[in-house]
């Protein structure tokens, strides 16, 4: 059964369409930056060349390969807040989908707004960076300026080369960290994408993008070859 959730607190997001010389205003962090989080945070060692972790979600498994070797920190990140069992109850809460093409855009889930389960800002890996784009089924994580990363990410049912770094956008040039991909479970993708959103629900750029049944993230685990 999905369960409801109290709406989230304004987080100024607004949808990157799939070209142009925008700066991309795309899934944020719901904290606002911090000193410290301008740093940035290093990753724990060791980290995979390739990590595979699974989304048990109650709609359905998501697969994800993550990809250490490219970008280490952002998968580092990841990995410690699913060694720490801290997705474990999160959720899915946001459809952002393409107006005039539904079957575009991205979901969003992660901690939120929850300092207990917060761990360090990490340092930002862009896709100039590392060679990895935002393709249909990337996942990436959702900040507010560079630095700012923590447990907030997203996933993309659609190529979205404007979520990627790109030297000749007015203002934030950095895109977002793209680290990993889908390997089993684009249909939970797509299913989450098309779930009922609440036009009255959000603030600014996430109105009428929030999930009426956010969808739970019952656990997250690495999966073991």
């Amino acid at each position: 059964m999905i369960r409801s959730h109290a709406l989230p607190i304004a987080m100024a997001v607004l949808l990157v369409g799939c070209g142009g010389n925008v700066a991309p205003a795309g899934p944020e962090a719901n904290q606002a930056p911090t000193d410290a989080a301008a740093k940035g945070a290093d990753a724990p060692d060791p980290v995979p060349d390739v990590a595979r972790v699974r989304l048990e979600t109650e709609v359905g498994p998501i697969v994800v390969e993550l990809d250490g070797r490219r970008a280490p920190v952002t998968t580092g990140n990841f990995l410690a807040y699913v060694d720490q069992g801290r997705f474990d109850g999160t959720s899915f809460y946001r459809a952002s989908r393409t107006r005039g093409a539904p079957e575009r855009g991205f979901i969003q889930g992660g901690i939120r707004r929850n300092y207990r389960l917060m761990l360090p800002p990490i340092a930002h890996e862009p896709t100039s960076r590392t060679g990895l784009r935002h393709e249909a089924g990337t996942i990436s994580m959702a900040r507010t300026a560079p630095g700012t990363a923590m447990g907030e990410f997203f996933i993309t049912a659609s190529e979205m080369p404007s979520m990627d770094a790109d030297p000749d956008r007015e203002g934030d040039k950095e895109g977002f960290a793209a680290f990993g991909r889908v390997t089993e479970g684009m249909d939970v993708v797509r299913r989450i994408l098309a779930a009922e959103t609440a036009a009255d629900a959000g603030r600014g750029a996430m109105r009428g993008q929030m999930l009426v049944e956010p969808v739970t993230i019952v656990r997250a685990r690495r999966m073991d070859d």
